[in-house]
């Protein structure tokens, strides 16, 4: 992988762990997620 694709990835990955991070247990309730769930979300878009 060259590195302006791995920057990009790894910016992918922080942007969607903040927001998955930002949400309400409910909110990720709602979208079938737990906490737990939120990191291996995120390694999806840093692939």
């Amino acid at each position: 992988m060259n590195p302006i694709r791995l920057a990009k990835s790894w910016v992918s990955y922080r942007r969607t762990m903040n927001e998955l991070r930002g949400l309400s247990n409910q909110a990720l309730s709602d979208i079938g997620l737990t906490r737990h769930d939120i990191r291996s979300i995120a390694a999806r878009s840093f692939r």
